[in-house]
């Protein structure tokens, strides 16, 4: 995706699913979580380990949240990527976005596949700061 069209995304979505998130105030998913939350985006943890992360009830997996998706945003292994990507493609959002350093181009090309806009290796809330605030 172009700055353009990220900043376009970015803008206009209103819901992100934090695929892997932590409750650890230090891990990166939750950094990036409760920067997002404050920046007014609704916030939806996904992860079997917990009920709950930044007072938000936090789910299973994707496809039990009852409320659309705009973007899923995943902390996860390049190597586990498969079954969650095959998931966000049931929910169909805007975008799947894997954070920095994580990379897969498998899961890459079943995105593109079913018309979903894909971001690979980057941190959405440098995007995010750089692209709408206009730090960095």
């Amino acid at each position: 995706m172009t700055d353009e069209e990220k900043k376009e995304l970015l803008n206009k979505v209103k819901v992100i699913a934090v695929v892997g998130i932590s409750q650890n105030l230090n891990k990166p998913s939750n950094i990036v979580a409760r920067y997002l939350k404050q920046e007014g985006y609704t916030i939806i943890p996904v992860n079997p380990n917990y009920n709950e992360v930044l007072g938000e009830k936090c789910y299973r997996s994707l496809v039990d949240i009852k409320e659309r998706i705009d973007i899923v945003d995943i902390f996860m292994r390049s190597e586990k990527l498969m079954p969650i990507v095959e998931e966000a493609v049931k929910i169909k959002p805007q975008c799947i976005w894997l954070q920095l350093g994580i990379i897969n181009e498998s899961v890459k090309r079943l995105a593109e596949e079913n018309n979903i806009k894909f971001v690979m290796d980057q941190c959405i809330k440098i995007e995010h700061t750089r692209l709408i605030k206009g730090f960095m």
